[in-house]
């Protein structure tokens, strides 16, 4: 039985003569781009165009060129500077706030666990820290108001006295005294003491902007305190975000605590400042005892500055009450340095005396009394950073 042949059906699978091999190609393949470290392989590689031309060669590092860079990185640093100084006042009201802040944070964070929403609870504590400061307004005005007062109303009966003194008369009659003051009520003096009220009420105002800055600020960085959270953490790498992260909640939470211990301190010795002022009686105890807290919220100086006020005020009004208050404050600070300071304060920083009392000098030379409000906060971030990145780091080295 003949074999079917398929090439006889299908003229395309003929044999026919051998084809040609062709000869390789001398011409070299275009350079396929290789995409740069850290980026997706995914996306194209970029490539230029050409339809803008083809790219010139890098500038040369020539002395004009480091020359005049470096000049306008002199100027562009020159020019933050001066922003940054005119800017210094503004900036140190953003500092207190976010201090604020942070430190009445776990309060809100608290009225959160006993079920109120987030609005309610940045409302309750900004309503508590708008009473806390009306009354210290209303407690210290009025004292300062009458006692003024009073001293103007007893200017006559003072200059009458001193009239009925024959030494008094012969001083102002041999150094024409009487003559000398007309002189000096001109239209410059009048000037210049129009100016010392402008002056005056120029920086009554100024404070008023400034407290009410402040607390404007404060509750703003309330409302929106997990979210400038949230985003300063999102500025950091990935890799290295968490444990950024724990170490700023770290620091956050010393700071919150330390606020909170620090105003529990404060207004358990105005508390007790104001029973003692009734006892011993005291003109104006409630003034006192907001000073002696206030006072009391500065480091290492505050409290003993706080009892030498009330000290000057009891030997003011009679010796035995000045003595009394000595005497308290003395024993009073020794409990409180020895014994209620170091049980609040034992959980939320652990600060060496040294280095706070360094943190607190250095505070007050650069910012005042926002200085030292700071410090010892500064100084427990600084000890953790350094405890747990740096000796570390260089431990492995």
């Amino acid at each position: 039985m003949p074999q079917h042949d398929p090439s006889g059906d299908n003229p395309d699978l003929t044999p026919g003569p051998p084809a040609a091999e062709t000869p390789p190609s001398t011409e070299t393949p275009p350079p396929v781009p290789v995409p740069a470290l850290g980026t997706d392989p995914d996306e194209p590689p970029a490539v230029p165009s050409g339809r803008f031309g083809t790219p010139g060669r890098p500038l040369r590092r020539n002395s004009f060129l480091i020359g005049f860079t470096g000049g306008l990185g002199v100027l562009l640093a020159y020019t933050l500077y001066l922003g940054i100084r005119n800017a210094g006042g503004i900036l140190v009201l953003v500092v207190i706030a976010l201090f604020l802040a942070v430190g009445l944070n776990p309060a809100v964070v608290r009225l959160r666990r006993w079920g109120l929403p987030h609005g309610l609870a940045v409302a309750a504590v900004a309503l508590t820290v708008v009473l806390l400061l009306c009354g210290g307004v209303w407690a210290l005005v009025p004292p300062i108001v009458t006692q003024s007062g009073q001293f103007i109303d007893q200017i006559p009966s003072l200059l009458a006295e001193l009239r009925r003194s024959s030494t008094v008369n012969d001083l102002m009659e041999r150094y024409d005294v009487v003559e000398r003051v007309q002189g000096a009520a001109n239209a410059d003096t009048v000037g210049r003491a129009l100016g010392g009220v402008l002056g005056g009420a120029q920086l009554i105002f100024g404070t008023v902007f400034r407290t009410l800055t402040v607390l404007v600020l404060t509750i703003y960085f309330l409302a929106y305190f997990n979210k400038l959270r949230s985003l300063g953490y999102s500025l950091v790498p990935r890799s290295r975000r968490e444990r950024v992260q724990l170490i700023g909640d770290e620091i956050l939470a010393k700071v919150g605590a330390y606020m909170v211990g620090a105003l529990s301190i404060a207004v358990l010795a105005g508390a007790t400042t104001f029973v003692f002022a009734l006892i011993v009686d005291l003109p104006y105890p409630f003034a006192l005892a907001v000073v002696v807290a206030v006072t009391d919220l500065i480091p290492q100086i505050g409290a003993t500055l706080g009892a030498v006020i009330v000290s000057l005020v009891g030997f003011a009004t009679d010796l035995r009450a000045g003595i009394a208050c000595a005497v308290f404050f003395l024993i009073y600070q020794q409990v409180e340095n020895y014994l209620i300071y170091p049980k609040v304060m034992r959980r939320s920083v652990e600060v060496n005396e040294v280095a706070a009392l360094l943190a607190a000098l250095l505070g007050v030379a650069l910012l005042g009394v926002v200085g030292a409000l700071i410090a010892i906060p500064t100084v427990a971030a600084l000890q953790l950073i350094l405890r747990e990145v740096v000796l570390p780091r260089q431990e492995t080295r």
